[in-house]
């Protein structure tokens, strides 16, 4: 039912039904989150002592943060899923690399990592990325270095990587973000870190916490205000290395929530998830499209709240999904967009532009394959609309790279009709290196 091969050096996964059906049954892990090992890693290297990491997710980005920052002085153990030891080099004390600084496909570790580089005055830095990295706009993160003093250049007017970075004495700013994005918000707020007086990021609406969490935790001052949207970090803290525990990655565990949700008779639970509520987008749109999902086990570890999440089969319905919600759910999107072919009626998604400068143009690319399956999808400016209740069928289908394209177009092949080839599969591993066996575990032929 599940098959993957290797077709001109790239995987493809070959998913095809029984015609009895197959249902999701047991209980599952999922790797650890995405966007917290990042941050782990890179506040345990400026950090004094050592960190210890455990369940960081062993992905292909955290693997390039981890020689970004080893490559500056850090001391990383081998990556591994149980204890991962970083001895810091100290606030202030990056050195300056031997060769230029590869952030591979991550814009986490590209952006975040600015900040830092922009700080470091004395210092030149060179970073790049692969192709897909080096087409994705860098000029959010840059615009607001540059107001704070950085001197970066890149390529089409600073805008694109590779970039040069020459280290300087940076000054706070209080900075407007146009877009709510923890990526900048992050970016700004590492930057302040060895600003001259504090810092202040105000967004439009509220995203991801997991910097202000953990800048907390290593001994950062930051002060909050959620009437506007406001984080302050005051400047020149002394950061100590911790112990983090990485909770499951919500975003890994959406595929997962949505599958069970749209395949008959499933009964799935996903173990020690992050329910950080900047985070639980994804679960209150399924909720609202009457997914039946129940949080278990909820609690609180290393300062991040976790459950177990059960989800079992019901009928979706459609619904509007959009505002204030879209950055607490915007890399879910493409799975969502799953859901809402299976669903009763017509789902629109919208104010959801950020999906074109992703690893992929997100909104495009879920149209264009999902068309290929049979829906009836049709693309926005900002979103999709997508009308339910359609019977996908199997198709020749394509990653584009992109791993959350990858994952979603297997979760709605488990529901078509005949065969999916997914091309370039192997895309999955940059955010979900056992997804296929995961896959494989759950499946059971009805």
């Amino acid at each position: 039912m599940i098959h993957l091969e290797t077709v001109s050096s790239h995987q493809q996964l070959t998913i095809t039904p029984p015609v009895s059906g197959v249902s999701l049954q047991g209980r599952i892990r999922i790797p650890g989150d995405k966007s917290i090992s990042h941050r782990a890693l890179m506040l345990g290297a400026i950090a004094q002592g050592e960190t210890i990491i455990e369940g960081l997710l062993l992905g292909e980005d955290p693997r390039s943060t981890a020689a970004c920052f080893s490559a500056m002085g850090a001391k990383i153990s081998e990556l591994n899923e149980t204890e991962v030891r970083v001895e810091g080099i100290g606030l202030g004390n990056l050195q300056e690399p031997d060769n230029v600084l590869d952030a591979g496909n991550s814009g986490t570790t590209m952006r975040l990592m600015l900040g830092l580089l922009a700080s470091s005055p004395g210092k030149f830095f060179a970073v790049t990325g692969d192709h897909s990295l080096r087409s994705r706009p860098m000029s959010r993160v840059v615009n607001p270095l540059k107001e704070m003093g950085a001197q970066i250049w890149g390529k089409k007017g600073n805008t694109l990587a590779p970039l040069a970075i020459q280290g300087q004495q940076l000054k706070g700013i209080h900075y407007h973000s146009p877009i709510a994005s923890a990526q900048v918000k992050s970016c700004v707020l590492l930057a302040g870190l060895l600003a001259d007086s504090p810092t202040t990021v105000t967004e439009p609406a509220l995203s991801r916490d997991h910097s202000e969490r953990m800048l907390r935790a290593f001994g950062a001052h930051l002060t909050i205000d959620p009437e506007s949207n406001s984080v302050t970090l005051e400047p020149r803290p002394t950061l100590i290395g911790q112990k983090v525990i990485v909770p499951g990655d919500i975003s890994s565990a959406a595929f997962w929530l949505v599958a069970a949700a749209i395949t008959p008779d499933s009964d799935l639970t996903i173990e020690n998830v992050g329910i950080n509520p900047t985070r639980t987008g994804i679960l209150e749109a399924l909720e609202l499209m009457g997914a039946d999902i129940a949080l278990e086990n909820v609690r609180e570890v290393a300062g991040e709240p976790v459950a177990d999440l059960r989800v079992k089969y019901s009928q979706l319905k459609g619904c509007t999904i959009g505002g204030a919600i879209i950055p607490r759910l915007i890399d879910e999107i493409p799975i969502l967009a799953v859901a809402a072919c299976f669903a009763t009626g017509t789902t629109l998604i919208k104010d959801a532009e950020e999906l074109r400068v992703k690893e992929s143009d997100r909104l495009a690319v879920m149209a264009t394959e999902l068309t290929k399956m049979g829906a009836k999808v049709i693309e926005h400016p900002d979103g999709l609309e997508i009308a339910g209740g359609v019977t996908l069928q199997g198709a020749e289908t394509d990653s584009y790279t992109d791993h959350r394209i990858a994952m979603s177009l297997a979760i709605a092949a488990l529901n078509a009709q005949g065969a999916t080839q997914i091309y370039r599969a192997e895309a999955a591993s940059i955010s979900y290196p056992t997804f296929v066996e995961t896959l494989t575990g759950v499946c059971q032929a009805g």
